[in-house]
């Protein structure tokens, strides 16, 4: 019979002395059909009766049709079994059938009646749930997870893991309810858990299994940029914000003012939508929070040039080197060198006299083997963003290359005569001072005076050594040709001697005016000593 499962269990159970009686354990659940025999004999019975065994005996129902059976659910079969239907909880408990053939025989029968697990109860303490119900808990918090179960009798609950590192883990199983707790969720704690109840009379099991995600936000705070499509000359607005599971969501706005501008982490604008200065703010959001999100701003703007040198020259056969240098541009910008205003489209392109070099937002242009006829004339350094477009010009001047020996040649000669030309205005202007004594003797002196001085205010314990130097000068002086004799004016003589550019007349000058001099002073003491005290 469908739905039925019988489990026999025989034994040797006397009823009464003498008799030979097989005791049966029938197993069914609750609203079902079920057939308990009588014995084990099979073919023609003698007259067969059941009765419920509880307290005392309760008839159910008999062979014999002047009984009527004690309810409509029991009935007669074949050979005497007895067939209930619907099954109910209280039908549990013991049966005994009397067959009566010669003699009364007594087969007793067990009936257990199961009931469920018909639902499970599973609670698990996550940060949340999503729509469609699946559970996620912060990455670091504590899940407390808890099953429980009805059945008659009563189920064996246990908990069961499946994660990506673990095919399945058994966590243990009790009777009626179970739970654990995790105290660090991790990543390899992920998985799927089954919480499974086993009704052991029936052996009927129920299972609900409930997937657990780990979550954890980005540790650091996004970081906005924006850059030029590869593709066309659209702007590309991006939010990064990584680190965290799952994905943030992201939320593009225009600011001042907050207009919605998109809702991806890659956001594209066109040209006609952006304008100097324009600022862009993104809001990164994460279902572990924070709740008002974190966000960024960034501000575009067009390209700044400046050069160092708007005019540069080159030397026909030399190379010289154009520099360009862009800033404040936001995203940055495309840098390109041009010819000559009339030809605004005539780029540039590197070539074996033409090298091109770029670094950041810095291009040179080295120009090789420089021609007066092909490279002089106007440079053009060119820099484009989708927010705007910047040129600067620079000038380049081509000229035959210098004498550079010619030129140091003359520049020395000319430094050595100015030399030579200073050197003797000093030798012929400028007296030289001589050492005293006998340094000029034995030499020409047709180019040397002797000047003497006296003063009276000297100490007397000098006079000996001045009168010396007298002697000297007179002896010098005899030794010239024609030259001059000192007079002592003074009792104290001191001598200088000294070149003169020139010749005697010169000399005798310089001393005739010394001498008039010398007079002079001796006069107006003179005439001091006669004026009364």
């Amino acid at each position: 019979m469908a739905g039925l499962r019988v489990l026999l269990c025989l034994g040797a159970l006397l009823a009464r002395p003498g008799s030979a009686d097989l005791e049966a354990v029938a197993i069914a659940e609750v609203h079902e059909n079920v057939t308990l025999r009588c014995g084990s004999a099979s073919g023609s019975r003698g007259l067969v009766t059941w009765y419920r065994n509880d307290s005392e005996p309760a008839f159910l129902v008999s062979s014999n049709s002047s009984l009527p059976p004690a309810a409509p659910r029991f009935s007669l079969e074949d050979a005497g079994a007895l067939r209930i239907e619907a099954l109910r909880l209280e039908d549990d408990g013991n049966y005994t059938c009397q067959e009566v053939l010669n003699e009364t025989h007594w087969f007793p029968v067990r009936l257990r009646v199961a009931s469920g697990p018909a639902h499970i109860e599973v609670n698990i303490t996550a940060s949340g749930a999503l729509p469609n119900g699946t559970l996620y808990a912060a990455r670091g918090s504590q899940v407390d997870l808890s099953c429980r179960s009805s059945a008659q009798p009563p189920p064996e609950v246990a908990w069961w893991v499946q994660t990506h590192r673990i095919s399945e883990e058994f966590f243990g199983k009790n009777l009626s309810a179970n739970s654990f707790t995790l105290m660090l969720m991790s990543q390899n704690l992920q998985g799927n858990y089954t919480c499974s109840a086993t009704n052991v009379l029936s052996g009927r099991q129920r299972k609900v299994t409930s997937e657990l995600l780990v979550y954890w936000p980005p540790s650091s705070a996004p970081q906005c940029s924006v850059e030029v499509s590869s593709e066309s000359t659209t702007l590309e607005l991006t939010c990064n914000w990584d680190g965290g599971y799952p994905d943030p969501t992201f939320l593009w706005t225009e600011e001042p003012g907050g207009m919605v501008v998109g809702d991806s982490k890659l956001q594209t604008l066109s040209p006609s939508q952006l304008s100097e200065g324009q600022k862009f703010k993104c809001v990164g959001s994460h279902i572990l929070g924070p709740e008002s999100g974190a966000s960024c701003v960034v501000q575009i703007s067009s390209p700044l040039l400046r050069t160092s040198q708007p005019m540069k020259t080159c030397f026909m056969g030399g190379n010289v080197t154009l520099i360009c240098q862009v800033t404040g541009a936001n995203p940055p910008a495309r840098i390109q060198w041009l010819r000559n205003l009339t030809q605004p489209e005539s780029t540039i392109q590197p070539s074996s006299r033409y090298v091109i070099t770029q670094q950041d937002q810095s291009s040179s242009l080295t120009i090789h083997n420089c021609s007066q006829d092909l490279d002089g004339g106007f440079y053009f350094c060119r820099a484009e963003n989708p927010v705007g477009v910047r040129a600067v010009d620079i000038w380049l001047s081509v000229k035959e290359p210098l004498n550079v020996g010619g030129i140091v040649g003359t520049v020395v000669s000319l430094l050595l005569l100015g030399l030579a030309i200073i050197s003797g205005l000093m030798l012929y202007y400028s007296p030289a001072l001589c050492w005293k004594g006998s340094s000029f003797r034995g030499h020409d002196m047709g180019d040397v005076m002797v000047l003497v001085d006296s003063e009276e205010e000297e100490e007397e314990d000098d006079e000996d050594d001045k009168e010396d130097v007298a002697e000297e000068v007179v002896q010098e002086t005899s030794e010239t040709e024609e030259l001059p004799k000192e007079r002592g004016t003074h009792g104290h003589i001191h001598r200088v001697t000294a070149l003169v550019n020139g010749n005697l007349d010169c000399v005798g000058n310089g001393l005739q005016e010394f001498q008039d001099e010398s007079d002079g002073q001796q006069s107006d003491i003179g005439q001091e000593e006669d004026k009364p005290v």
